[in-house]
């Protein structure tokens, strides 16, 4: 146990999805896993593992923004010997061809405050953080398989939901991010520190340019394709 997490040693499969959205986990882990169990629920941040297609894998929420999901990380890589973990998740698109329901595969992860940064890796302020080059490799490869369109392009991590920048700033800022969201600079940056591997797929679910928007519900049942492609992977991890 820790101190965010209530779950006994091995309970935990070598590969994790993590949604931010604890009713997402549960979604995935009502619809998609067999013989499911409830492993953590610290703060109702739910954590399930399961079988899919005969293959263990857990479903963890990682809750929002870069400190929560740097916890949540850091946690299972180092004290339940987790060995992967995939971030799925949400994101604005910040080109109009861009649009929603589309996926993005991180190529790697911008951030302009590099205070988490430095606090986890001594002195590195770094606004780059960079996702397991292998995993990407067989998340394009699945989703080829699968007939899935996904896109490899760099994404904004942003600590502030509401921002007082345009766009254009933010895309300046970035370096060429497409899509703006809130975790997968924390969780590259974690990953590095403890020698793990970590992706981050992202589905549109809002458009910044032409301010098309999803309902909750919409983004839930979008979803589907993505999660799909995250628990393909299950099998490389057994």
């Amino acid at each position: 146990m820790t101190p965010h997490i209530n779950a006994k040693k091995g309970a935990f499969a070598k590969l994790v999805l993590m949604p931010g959205d604890p009713l997402r986990a549960k979604y995935i882990a009502d619809n998609y896993l067999e013989n499911v169990e409830l492993v953590s629920n610290v703060r109702n941040v739910l954590m399930y593992t399961g079988y899919y297609q005969g293959n263990k894998v857990s479903i963890c929420a990682s809750g929002m923004g870069v400190p929560s999901i740097g916890i949540y990380s850091y946690e299972l890589f180092n004290e339940y010997g987790v060995e992967a973990i995939i971030r799925i998740g949400s994101a604005g698109s910040l080109k109009a061809e861009i649009k929603n329901y589309e996926m993005i595969l991180a190529k790697d992860a911008y951030s302009t405050n590099t205070t988490f940064r430095a606090n986890i890796i001594k002195n590195n302020f770094e606004n780059t953080a960079k996702p397991n080059d292998d995993l990407n490799k067989l998340i394009l490869k699945n989703a080829k398989l699968l007939g899935m369109k996904i896109h490899e392009e760099r994404v904004l991590s942003e600590d502030a939901f509401y921002s007082c920048s345009s766009i254009e700033e933010r895309i300046e800022k970035s370096e060429g991010a497409v899509c703006v969201e809130m975790e997968a600079y924390g969780l590259f940056t974690v990953a590095e520190k403890l020698n793990k591997k970590a992706a981050t797929i992202l589905t549109i679910s809002d458009n910044l340019i032409t301010k098309e928007y999803t309902t909750s519900e919409e983004r839930q049942n979008s979803f589907n394709e993505m999660m799909k492609l995250a628990l393909s992977l299950a099998k490389e991890f057994q």
